[in-house]
């Protein structure tokens, strides 16, 4: 297995700032909480207004090509960080052996086969968005309303380039089960760019378990959303939800491995 040094020098020189959230615990705060909720899961970066909730229903099942080398270091932080998901969740995730048994396909590839394999995993309207992207992500909802397929694609020089492998590596496949938008009404998040670290912070640990909270549906609108978050989150600050999402975010395995 890799050690943590081997792994921080192959991501090269991406930087490690102190938590931004010591002193910034909005998570605790259950209206800040609903507010990041809509605008992380309900709205959508490439289209204005109020979306339909999406998740998965199906378990999600991942296939991993390697197209560039350091395929030991991808794997290794990709495995590490669906595992993280699956615990956070509870929902299935699990790595696949080939492309039939996937239903999400993620490609670590280089800068200059990004936009073909980008075309190839999610079709040739995909490339309208890329446009100073570093990494890209996408997702299909079936006739059920909940996710049926996605691809992430991940241009491995491009992204150590800027810093930014782990963050593709955590913020991407996050994103693609079912929160979708980058907002500034989320922080500190992996969904705002102004957040400098890359791990998952507290605030993402609670997002990610209200959305795959069973009484969250697929296809819900935000009318039907907000008062079943309401007693989410009333019932996470009784129960000490809010308060264990610190060491929740401390104790996965990719927290673990890269740390700050």
């Amino acid at each position: 297995m890799l050690n943590r040094a081997i792994v921080i020098l192959l991501m090269h020189w991406a930087s490690f700032p102190a938590l931004a959230y010591i002193n910034q615990q909005t998570w605790l705060d259950p209206q800040f909480v609903e507010n990041a909720f809509i605008n992380v899961a309900l709205r959508n970066e490439y289209s204005a207004g109020s979306k339909p909730l999406v998740k998965w229903n199906q378990p999600v099942k991942v296939w991993v090509e390697h197209k560039v080398a350091d395929q030991a270091l991808h794997d290794q932080l990709t495995d590490a960080h669906l595992r993280d998901l699956q615990q956070i969740t509870g929902h299935s995730i699990k790595r696949v052996n080939s492309r039939d048994q996937a239903n999400i396909v993620w490609v670590f590839t280089q800068e200059s086969e990004w936009r073909r394999d980008i075309e190839k995993e999610l079709g040739k309207s995909a490339l309208a968005n890329v446009h100073g992207a570093i990494c890209k992500a996408g997702y299909q909802v079936g006739r059920d309303r909940a996710l049926s397929h996605a691809a992430i694609i991940i241009p491995v020089d491009q992204a150590r380039g800027h810093g930014k492998l782990l963050a593709c590596i955590v913020e991407e496949v996050t994103q693609i089960l079912g929160l979708p938008n980058d907002s500034e009404s989320a922080f500190p998040s992996i969904f705002n760019d102004e957040t400098p670290e890359d791990l998952l912070s507290p605030l993402d640990v609670i997002l990610l378990k209200l959305l795959y909270e069973p009484q969250l549906k697929a296809g819900m609108s935000e009318k039907q959303v907000r008062p079943i978050i309401r007693r989410l989150l009333a019932q996470y600050k009784k129960d000490g939800t809010l308060k264990r999402a610190v060491s929740t975010a401390k104790q996965g395995e990719l927290f673990q491995l890269i740390g700050y």
